[in-house]
């Protein structure tokens, strides 16, 4: 079963990184995407770059900032997939903007050879954006206009691996989080291709794009299951049934794992959410946004 889990990955690889490549771009100031079309009262919004920094290395994102929706504002740092970038989060940061959320969405360091952050995917792992998002809570927390009190993670797919084990070491910090189609079956896939850490080369190939030894020897023997469980706040989950490279048998497990954690179900979604979908997954996130949030 797990060299069929790797060749689905590989299989898959095209249609991940073209999804990464083509999230929809609107104008940058107060245009309303399609999937936000149904809240035409929705706040007007801004988007300018705005840099992070990790051990010398620029981490480079973009911050959407609604116009008029108050001093302090509720923020939500969005994490992309494997192979992606910032751009990959567009459609939900100009939803939940127009919703009065700050939204900063970056490039991970290393995260792609698109990435505008410094870094090679070479040196890439889940520890090491680990690192870059936790770089980012920290400058987006000392924003004038964000609210820290009330911060909220977004993650896709590794993405959402990445938030996962991010807020479990900071659990006061983050107040809520929502996870779209975690691929916590990374760490299964990396013990299905290697038994040890002599064992994987200096160089792989993965979906596409090169990795470092890094990247996998990160993964042995790691229980992620285990170590997320260690946020006891309400978590959010949402994955589609029709998910081939990143099956909602992972989201289960981990709905399990959490303290206190809910799985909606999209029926006919496969990985990454488009359209209809799309649109469901917004309106489920702005529920529970509205639901976790202090006034």
């Amino acid at each position: 079963m797990r060299k069929g889990t790797v060749r689905r990955l590989v299989c898959a690889a095209a249609c991940l990184l073209l999804c990464g490549a083509c999230a929809p771009r609107d104008a940058r100031t107060g245009t309303a995407s399609a999937v936000s079309a149904s809240i035409p009262d929705g706040y007007p919004y801004q988007t300018e770059p705005l840099y992070a920094y990790r051990d010398g290395k620029r981490i480079f994102g973009e911050i959407t900032i609604p116009q008029g929706a108050g001093e302090k504002m509720p923020a939500v740092i969005f994490s992309h997939g494997f192979g992606g970038t910032h751009a990959a989060g567009t459609q939900y940061a100009q939803a939940l903007a127009r919703r009065g959320y700050v939204v900063y969405c970056f490039d991970f360091c290393g995260g792609s050879p698109s990435s505008q952050s410094d870094g090679s995917t070479l040196e890439m792992s889940l520890f090491t954006q680990r690192e870059d998002l936790e770089a980012v809570l920290s400058m987006v927390q000392e924003l004038e206009y964000v609210d820290r009190d009330n911060l909220f993670l977004l993650g896709t797919s590794q993405g959402g691996a990445v938030s996962a084990v991010t807020a479990a070491r900071h659990t006061e910090q983050i107040r809520g989080m929502m996870l779209l189609y975690p691929a916590f079956v990374m760490v299964d896939d990396a013990n299905a291709r290697f038994q040890s850490v002599e064992e994987i080369p200096a160089v792989s190939s993965l979906m596409g794009m090169y990795v470092g030894r890094a990247y996998f020897a990160a993964l042995l023997d790691y229980d992620i299951y285990g170590d997320i469980a260690a946020y006891d706040r309400d978590v959010l989950l949402i994955h589609g049934d029709a998910d081939s490279l990143v099956p909602l048998a992972g989201s289960q497990r981990a709905q399990k794992a959490y303290p206190s954690a809910e799985l909606k179900v999209i029926p006919g979604a496969g990985h990454g959410f488009y359209g209809a979908d799309a649109q469901q997954a917004i309106d489920w996130m702005d529920e529970y946004l509205q639901s976790h949030r202090t006034r």
